[in-house]
């Protein structure tokens, strides 16, 4: 793990092993964690008084067809208005089993971002209250970002 910023390393005390790799690089912090135990990682980040990210700014994917593994990757984008700062968190998905924790229980807002990388990378969040296609019509067959 090559984090060395303070928000990073008070990460790495608080979750341990949850957090597979980090980085921070112009204040840029990126931690990827398990999913398993989503839900806990993510009420810490909004919770906890020491991070305080209270806007989720975006979620998105990336599909990595044959050049990594897990083949995709949720990408979620967080900021803290308090300390001002940025976090992005990433979480690998296996194309077998494309589902993690949806975060509508926690903000809102993560309801039509869930929908948008449901409709357009076939992602399952699991206890979404309404994951139907946003963009595209409800006959379309597929996902058109998947590679």
């Amino acid at each position: 793990m090559g984090g060395d910023s303070s928000i990073i390393l008070y990460l790495q005390q608080s979750l341990g092993g949850r957090i597979l790799d980090s980085h921070a690089f112009r204040g840029d912090e990126t931690i990827v964690i398990t999913r398993e135990g989503l839900l806990e990682v993510f009420r810490l980040l909004k919770e906890d008084p020491k991070l305080d990210f209270n806007f989720l700014t975006d979620i998105t994917a990336v599909d990595y067809l044959g050049k990594k593994e897990p083949r995709f990757e949720v990408v979620y984008h967080f900021y803290s208005f308090r300390a001002k700062q940025r976090l992005r968190v990433k979480v690998g998905v296996p194309e077998e089993d494309p589902i993690v924790d949806s975060l509508v229980p926690l903000w809102k807002g993560a309801n039509w971002l869930e929908r948008e990388v449901w409709d357009m990378f076939g992602i399952r969040f699991l206890g979404h209250p309404d994951l139907t296609r946003i963009l595209l019509y409800e006959e379309f067959q597929g996902h058109p970002l998947r590679k």
